[in-house]
């Protein structure tokens, strides 16, 4: 099955022309030409990588961003003229995964694509949704219904944050989160490189959970990216 892109280009020229391009790619490919048209495409499809205009008419790329990131971890990569550290720093923290500046190569455009969901598919694989009140990791049980955590046959007693972080990981056993994805998903609110948050969160849940916390078995790090279930 070809990988399915949503691209989200107000410009029609730019927008057929890498439409084009990445059909020839073997890419099945959706456009859209504003916020709105983007957000009707997000709320009723799943794509496996989006490419994002910053600067849209209706609704801007950046609330575009935050919805899909409220509902995905699917790969985005921004193109935009926008191309100052400010905006780069602004499109990555809240949850995109690449940023290339316009004017750019098709060659250059292929590459990201390919990279980005290269990573999303090694990294990502397939969501293990809870169908029952307890989720299950090996010795670790979380139930739902009373918020509680049992670690070897052992009561644990966590935070609100460590519970929500906890089930973040056993809820989709397969994926790696970054410091960012943990932040909007748990906090639901916008990352502003809030990382010592997260280290400290981690390393607290850690000594909860793991026998050995400086080797942990349950939440690993995942070095350049960030942290996901188990081996």
């Amino acid at each position: 099955m070809p990988k399915r892109i949503l691209l989200i280009e107000d410009d029609k020229e730019i927008s057929q022309l890498i439409e084009s391009h990445l059909k020839q790619e073997n890419y099945e490919v959706f456009v859209a030409l504003d916020g709105e048209e983007a957000e009707s495409f997000i709320d009723k499809e799943e794509f496996d990588l989006v490419l994002l205009d910053l600067m849209l008419p209706k609704v801007n790329g950046m609330d575009v961003l935050k919805q899909i990131r409220e509902r995905s971890v699917v790969p985005v990569v921004i193109i935009s003229a926008k191309g100052s550290d400010l905006d780069k720093a602004l499109g990555l923290g809240f949850g995109a995964d690449d940023y290339l500046s316009k004017p750019f190569s098709m060659i250059e455009l292929t590459a990201r694509v390919q990279a980005a969901i290269r990573r999303a598919t090694q990294y990502i694989r397939t969501d293990h949704q809870p169908t029952e009140d307890r989720i299950h990791y090996k010795d670790l049980t979380l139930d739902l219904r009373t918020f509680s955590v049992q670690v070897r046959g052992q009561s644990v007693t966590l935070t609100s944050k460590e519970f929500h972080i906890l089930k973040l990981f056993l809820t989709y056993q397969s994926r790696v989160f970054t410091k960012e994805q943990i932040y909007q998903f748990v906090w639901q609110d916008d990352y502003y490189g809030n990382e010592n948050v997260i280290n400290v969160h981690i390393r607290r849940l850690r000594e909860k959970i793991e026998e050995d916390p400086s080797n942990p078995q349950f939440i690993r790090t995942v070095w350049g990216i960030g942290y996901k279930l188990g081996g």
